[in-house]
């Protein structure tokens, strides 16, 4: 987390004073050998210290504000070996200001379908380089309207339930969704990226399928205001839905709806051409700028203006000139317009940083200078 955003949470109260937090480590080797005897014994504003490892059956619920969990010496690794906290998942968080870092999620089955590596049921929750693998549902949360959720550098992939769809990340109807350099891929069947949320900020990530069966790769279903800035979006062969970003689609629920992308690489691998962006008909503001479109056929919707900086660019071509991580060659360079000044939620629409695989960012050093999500180096044209 960015540390003028970290001191900003502090300050409010939504995370640990690790000036005066306890500390609290587990291991199997320690006193409290279990992630579960942690979440008994510990107290507000503790940090809890994992040795890495792994955890079978070590499901958990976590109620205690202003906590941190922080694997130590590697990774911890979360297998639930058919166990769930309260028939929900491997953890179900209720949490006022919860940091969690270095955990992997897997395994999570549950009666209902849902078993979920984390079940967000209220609260406000940061997770940071965590992966969520095998489970039927990634990550899941319920419809608090105050919670709150921010997921940095993790994964989610190989997530399915059987006979229903399965979102990789499904957030419902809470207050704001932020993701920020995290790895989408191989769905089953539901959408990469599923958000209810009223506020969306989704930056620096990628999500393309990669082979699995995905239906939309983001899909923001209820509408509300969505900043989605510098991703790498993609559809293969073997999606269940023509489309890679829909808006609105189960009817607009917000008092204020709004989408932004700026700065993204949409790519359209269908054989008959898909649909880069769907948007229900309503009174609602969509813009987009300097984002890089490759596809069999150019995008239908009028908001890809070219004058906006959008570009659009044959499949054929950009598999010629491109590389495996969806970055441009030389010859398919395109000039930015200026965002400088430009702001939604806020928030500025000038990307201040760039996706390097797998599911990390480093900044940018300059403005952004070339449509679609930044390569590592912007290649000169010849």
């Amino acid at each position: 987390m960015p540390r003028r955003a970290f001191l900003s949470l502090a300050s409010a109260g939504l995370l640990p004073d690790l000036a005066t937090a306890a500390i609290l480590r587990v291991g199997p080797e320690r006193a409290v050998a279990t992630l579960a005897q942690a979440a008994a014994q510990a107290s507000a504003n503790t940090v809890i210290e994992v040795d890495a490892g792994t955890y079978r059956g070590d499901v958990a619920v976590w109620t205690q504000p202003r906590i941190a969990l922080r694997a130590v010496g590697g990774r911890v690794r979360l297998i639930a070996d058919g166990r769930s906290a309260d028939g929900k998942g491997i953890w179900v968080v209720r949490s006022d200001g919860m940091i969690v870092e270095g955990f992997d999620f897997e395994g999570a089955r549950v009666p209902d379908g849902n078993g979920a590596g984390i079940r967000l049921d209220r609260g406000a929750l940061t997770v940071r380089d965590c992966s969520f693998l095998r489970n039927e549902m990634g990550l899941l949360t319920g419809n608090d309207p105050a919670t709150s959720l921010r997921i940095e550098h993790s994964e989610f992939a190989h997530n399915r339930r059987r006979g229903r769809f399965t979102h990789q990340l499904y957030a419902g109807s809470i207050h704001r969704l932020t993701v920020i350099g995290c790895y989408f891929h191989h769905g089953n069947g539901g959408h990469l990226l599923k958000t209810r949320a009223a506020l969306n900020h989704i930056r620096y990530s990628r999500l393309t399928d990669d082979g699995g069966s995905a239906s939309y790769e983001l899909e923001f279903p209820d509408g509300g205001t969505a900043l989605v800035v510098g991703n790498v979006i993609g559809q293969g062969d073997g999606t269940e839905n023509r489309r890679l970003v829909a808006f609105g689609a189960e009817g607009y629920k917000h008092p204020s709806n709004e989408l932004v992308l700026t700065h993204n690489t949409l790519v359209d691998a269908l054989p008959a051409g898909g649909e880069f962006l769907h948007v229900r008909p309503a009174q609602v503001r969509v813009r987009a700028f300097n984002n890089l479109l490759v596809g069999r056929f150019p995008p239908a919707f009028d908001v890809f203006d070219p004058r906006a900086g959008n570009r659009f660019v044959p499949l054929g071509q950009w598999r010629h000139l491109a590389d495996a991580q969806h970055r441009p060659g030389p010859d398919l360079v395109a000039p930015a317009v200026p965002l400088d000044q430009a702001l939604m939620d806020g928030s500025s629409l000038q990307p201040t940083h760039w996706y390097e695989h797998p599911r990390r960012t480093q900044p940018l050093a300059s403005a952004a200078r070339v449509a679609g999500a930044m390569p590592r180096r912007v290649p000169r044209p010849r």
